[in-house]
């Protein structure tokens, strides 16, 4: 079997030698300084993802100036300490804090060794999250599914043109942040985006076809959608839920797309518009044209490009990125000591239907962040009232079968798709990554 790259570890203060050999028979390439100031030296000069503390101290002072550090880095830590170090406020703080776990001295070196595996474990996905953050930093979309993969390709297609696009799909699945994906990969890109909401020009006044000048609220629709066409000049106009706009404002949102312009008035001279305009709804609008409930004119006027919105329950390998992506993101309405999700809190998220979609995800994980009273998100900080119906082995099954396909993923991913170089980086033979391959559906 092909042997794995070397894992890196920094290894902070003082040398224990037993510590040192176990290290290395277990394949850790360990990088041993003596203090604080010559890990940053040996972080500049190295790329390393894991970091372990080891300290006899119980001085209050040296473990605030290691909790300065720690936070400083991108590491993840865990600690080798003595039991009454804990007494200490600083030593507590960073235990609670800043590390990813902690142990006793002396070692025990089985119980340190998983430890250190499940800290690389998430070295690895924490650089996988940024990798695709960078890779899909210009659109702002997140996930690796193949539904997301296949959206993102489609959005880079329609962008490059400037033709109108229907964006369809369940409340929820993130039509708006497409649109604004599509105007961002654009020609039009540092151009205005403006969004409308439709039904906020609902009115019983509008007449279905107009014969001549409207009034009062009429009047006023039209001559809102007529200032968001002008807004938008030179860059793209987003009309959300297109499918609530009145007959007449339908129509007269048609005249103002053939003519490109909008009359304003008071003005002699009409004045000439260069937008694009991507239209968003969540019914089916080729079936309300036929049916008359909305116009078949505009629909085709509207729909020369479509994109349709997957549904969270379609992409289920996004939904523990986008907790983690919602994690992140409101990182500053958290606790100092929340750590992350419990085994238990990933199978629900992964067990729920989600029928509100992303948005649903993201208002389950921001309360969870606010409200979480203990060192791990648990199903109930979640909005579930329990945990699906899954025995604790189970459950550890499902996120160990996620996590192994991810990690299988992201390899072939940085290995360019060679399953040779792929296999040595995951330590495993190219057949059995073969056999993986198939087990998870991982076509080659």
């Amino acid at each position: 079997m092909d042997s794995g790259p070397p894992r890196r570890l920094l290894c902070v203060g003082q040398r224990l030698e037993a510590l040192q050999a176990g290290l290395a028979q277990a394949g850790w390439q360990v990088y041993s300084v003596p203090d604080f100031a010559a890990a940053e030296r040996t972080l500049r000069d190295t790329s390393i993802t894991v970091g372990l503390l080891v300290s006899t101290s119980e001085d209050e002072a040296a473990w605030a100036r290691a909790g300065e550090f720690v936070q400083a880095t991108e590491l993840v830590w865990v600690a080798l300490l003595q039991r009454q170090a804990l007494r200490q406020p600083a030593c507590l703080d960073l235990v609670l804090g800043g590390l990813f776990d902690h142990h006793h001295l002396p070692p025990d070196m089985p119980r340190l060794l998983a430890t250190l595996g499940h800290a690389h474990g998430l070295a690895a996905l924490r650089q996988e999250r940024r990798n695709l953050a960078s890779e899909q930093a210009d659109v702002g979309i997140v996930g690796r599914s193949p539904a997301t993969r296949q959206l993102l390709a489609q959005i880079r297609r329609v962008a490059r043109v400037d033709a109108p696009v229907l964006v369809q799909g369940e409340s929820g699945t993130g039509k708006e942040l497409a649109a604004h994906a599509i105007h961002l990969c654009s020609p039009r890109r540092d151009g205005p985006f403006v969004a409308l909401d439709c039904g906020s020009l609902q009115s019983p006044l509008f007449p279905a076809e107009p014969a001549g000048p409207l009034r009062g609220e009429a009047a006023a629709g039209l001559q809102h959608l007529g200032g968001h066409l002008q807004a938008a000049n030179g860059g793209t106009l987003f009309l959300d839920e297109v499918a609530d706009l009145p007959p007449g404002l339908q129509i007269a949102l048609l005249r103002l797309l053939q003519e490109r312009s909008i009359h304003r008035p008071g003005s002699a001279q009409d004045i000439e518009v260069d937008v694009r305009v991507i239209a968003a709804t969540h019914v089916q609008l080729e079936e309300a044209a036929r049916a008359g409930r909305f116009r078949q004119d505009l629909y085709y006027r509207l729909s020369v490009l479509h994109l349709q919105m997957p549904p969270l329950r379609e992409r289920p390998q996004d939904i523990a990125l986008l907790a983690q992506h919602f994690y992140a993101l409101y990182a500053h309405e958290r606790r100092p000591g929340l750590r992350g999700f419990s085994r238990g809190a990933l199978a629900s998220l992964q067990a729920h239907a989600w029928p509100g979609n992303v948005r649903e995800l993201n208002n389950r994980i921001r309360r969870a962040v606010v409200m979480a009273s203990r060192r791990l998100i648990r199903p109930e900080d979640l909005g579930f009232e329990q945990a699906p119906s899954l025995d604790p082995a189970d459950a550890l099954d499902m996120a160990r079968t996620a996590a192994e396909r991810n990690a299988i993923l992201a390899s072939l991913r940085r290995a360019g798709s060679n399953v040779t170089q792929a296999a040595r980086e995951l330590g495993i033979s190219r057949m059995t990554l073969y056999r993986l391959m198939a087990k998870h559906g991982i076509r080659h």
